[in-house]
């Protein structure tokens, strides 16, 4: 329960911050001396896409935080055995790392009106997005290689769970992503995809923050934090 309240907060923590972001507590009627159209206002300060993302992200972060709270719970009971974490998975991270810093540069090149940048950005992030998608697999079957199959166990059998559903969300992202790509190929202009590769990389800097969590869960790194966490506090 304890990671669970840990991945909640964080996750509310950051929704908090992001919506500072928005304006949604600005009130521009209040404002002296500008003359403000109060529904061009509403629609522009906090886009429909972006809204619908946020709420979609919160979805998507409650659904991780059962996985969490139902891999805790499962874990005590006597028939759980840890299976032995591939050290791919240490790569994996690392590469999904690169892609949320790619689309993180991206999305400034989009700030900045530079096209090239944003093609960089856009190719070396989804490049590593699928780089990912194609080490999960590897681990896989690695695990399976070495008996460690789906059935097997219920430590085998969240594992391959969460890891799963991590992977489909991150296909969705670079569905998505390779939308927002195809526009730059057409020749868009940087105004005119801004949005797009904003959401792309709000999306890919959430599920970086999932899979960390998922990570140091899997791996039991997050117990030792909760522990330490505990002795502080006590």
């Amino acid at each position: 329960m304890s990671a669970i309240i840990l991945f909640m907060a964080g996750i509310a923590a950051i929704a908090g911050w992001w919506l500072s972001q928005q304006r949604l507590a600005a009130k521009p009627w209040l404002e002296e001396g500008v003359m403000v159209d109060l529904r061009e206002e509403s629609t522009s300060s906090l886009p429909a896409a972006k809204l619908g993302l946020g709420v979609f992200l919160a979805v998507v972060g409650s659904l991780f935080a059962l996985f969490i709270s139902a891999y805790s719970m499962r874990m005590n009971m006597v028939d759980w055995r840890t299976l032995p974490v591939p050290a791919l998975l240490w790569f994996n991270t690392g590469v999904l790392v690169l892609s949320s810093v790619a689309l993180q540069w991206a999305y400034m090149a989009a700030r900045r009106d530079d096209i090239d940048g944003i093609s960089i950005g856009l190719c070396a992030g989804g490049a590593s997005a699928i780089t990912f998608l194609v080490g999960q697999l590897l681990a896989w079957r690695q695990l399976s290689g070495a008996g460690y199959f789906l059935a097997s166990n219920p430590a085998n059998s969240f594992f391959y769970l969460i890891t799963a559903v991590h992977g489909l969300h991150l296909m969705g992202g670079l569905v998505a992503l390779g939308r927002t790509a195809a526009k730059v190929l057409r020749g868009a202009e940087a105004s005119q995809i801004r949005l797009s590769v904003e959401l792309c990389t709000i999306y890919w800097h959430f599920l970086l923050l999932v899979w960390l969590v998922l990570a140091g869960l899997l791996t039991g790194w997050t117990d030792n934090f909760v522990d330490i966490c505990r002795q502080l506090l006590s």
